[in-house]
């Protein structure tokens, strides 16, 4: 009987460790061939072209149980970054706006989450854009949130979007022509490393 009750207090030990690591949080990876960043700006008021990025590494740490102790971390390779015009393509990645050579990567991370109740959060982070580094806040929704059926690991998405101002960040190259405020929508996939 007393070897009964030590093997069931173990039992319930070890159900309250998992219980706890679980309750941290758990890190995504982000998955670079279904993530992507689309920005997008005025032309002269015309038209509003926008440019694509690939090729996303980072981490997304999600806390179910405690949503402002989740997290996310990302950086964009400019080499990536596309308008599908090669000319302009050029010119983005040249000295008058990413100067890509000298600053090869976009960078955002977290600084807080605010869960506003359905799905919506509030990611507050700081936006790295060559030397410059500023505050911005994500309006984001999870989309979803289960075992990804192809890769078998426990797989988390979101879309989220912001504005900034480009001449925040020493990108204001032909404004106000090109509009200063560009807008930013980001979709995230990302996978756990083993099924929990």
């Amino acid at each position: 009987m007393k070897t009964c009750i030590n093997r069931l207090l173990l039992a319930a030990a070890l159900a309250g460790g998992a219980a706890q690591a679980f309750a941290a949080g758990v890190d995504y990876h982000i998955d670079p061939e279904h993530t992507e960043v689309v920005v997008t700006w005025s032309h002269l008021g015309f038209s509003t072209p926008s440019a694509h990025a690939g090729g996303i590494q980072g981490v997304v740490r999600y806390d179910a149980a405690n949503l402002s102790a989740s997290s996310v971390k990302l950086d964009v390779p400019l080499t990536n970054f596309t308008s599908h015009i090669p000319k302009l393509d050029e010119m983005l990645r040249g000295p008058e706006f990413f100067e890509a050579g000298k600053y090869p990567a976009i960078g955002f991370e977290s600084t807080s989450v605010e869960d506003k109740g359905n799905g919506l959060l509030l990611i507050h982070g700081k936006l790295r854009i060559k030397d410059r580094e500023k505050p911005v806040v994500l309006e984001a929704r999870q989309n979803k949130a289960g075992v990804h059926p192809r890769a078998q690991r426990p797989a988390i998405g979101f879309d989220a979007s912001t504005v900034v101002k480009r001449s925040d960040f020493g990108v204001d190259a032909y404004a106000p022509g090109v509009s200063d405020d560009v807008a930013l929508r980001i979709t995230v996939e990302a996978l756990a490393d083993a099924a929990r």
